[in-house]
């Protein structure tokens, strides 16, 4: 993509704010500092000292594309929406997607960025997600296939199964137990081992690059959790199905609406998933 005042280069603006995310983590060392709470999101979620200070940065990047020419919407967790000159463009944003685990400098966590030229995932034209505590980048442009750590990804058709049939590896998010509980006969049917990493953006991000043959929520998702590694696992060769909406993909890019998500390689897969038990609650 030729970047021009008016339209920025997205990958060097997401690469750019992943490496002061990166710094910024670096500067607060230890759990004790990092689990300062400061507020509540517009998302809902209490909101750390970290995602205060991640979005400070992500926001001082965006404010300086619009004093250029650039004009957009941002919706962010924290900050709620935020008009940048309007138009059709979204920036659909989560500054740590896993914040219990950056808390807890655990790994995975994450920065979420989408761009999108309408209303729904299925209007997600680039989608940049980076693993901030080793560095991985994943990214994806709509109709141009997606990357990892700048390189096509490249994943064989299908996906790997157990002798009983069953998906080899399904990772799933359920932050309560009472969820993962509810869900375990099903689960024994349809997946050989599950992984929770405790970030949906690199749930999905694994399944995109091949390291596991599923993914689940078992509970509802934002669309700043996960607008741009939806695109990314599209991008891959998989499927993606928001299983509340009427439309696979018509989940709306707010921070209102909320919708279980799967995630496949294969047709079969995404099927096989859905028939989980997952919480609309």
């Amino acid at each position: 993509m030729v970047a021009t005042a008016h339209e920025p280069d997205w990958l060097a603006v997401c690469g750019r704010i992943a490496v002061a995310l990166r710094a910024m983590l670096a500067e607060h060392p230890s759990t004790s500092e990092r689990a300062v709470v400061v507020g509540r999101g517009e998302g809902g979620d209490r909101t750390l000292v970290i995602d205060q200070a991640a979005e400070e940065l992500i926001f001082a990047e965006l404010e300086a594309l619009h004093a250029a020419g650039a004009d957009f919407v941002a919706i962010s967790e924290e900050r709620g929406v935020v008009d940048f000159g309007g138009g059709p463009l979204r920036v659909v944003i989560d500054p740590i997607d896993g914040s219990m685990n950056a808390k807890r400098r655990l790994s995975p966590h994450a920065v979420s960025i989408a761009v999108a030229d309408g209303e729904t995932m299925a209007d997600v034209l680039f989608g940049y997600v980076c693993e901030l505590s080793g560095g991985e980048v994943w990214s994806a442009w709509r109709g141009g296939g997606a990357f990892l750590d700048g390189v096509a990804i490249a994943v064989a058709d299908g996906e790997r199964r157990s002798r009983s049939g069953a998906l080899e590896l399904v990772a799933i998010e359920a932050a309560h137990p009472d969820r993962i509980a509810g869900s375990v006969s099903a689960l024994e049917g349809v997946a050989h081992r599950v992984r929770v990493f405790g970030s949906m953006a690199f749930s999905l991000c694994q399944l995109a690059a091949g390291r596991v043959d599923g993914m689940a929520t078992l509970g509802r998702c934002r669309s700043v959790d996960v607008a741009a590694a939806q695109l990314i696992v599209r991008e891959s060769g998989g499927l993606v199905a928001f299983t509340a909406c009427a439309e696979p993909l018509a989940a709306p890019l707010d921070l209102v609406s909320r919708s279980p998500l799967v995630a496949a390689r294969t047709a079969a897969g995404l099927a096989e998933l859905a028939t989980l038990p997952l919480s609309v609650a």
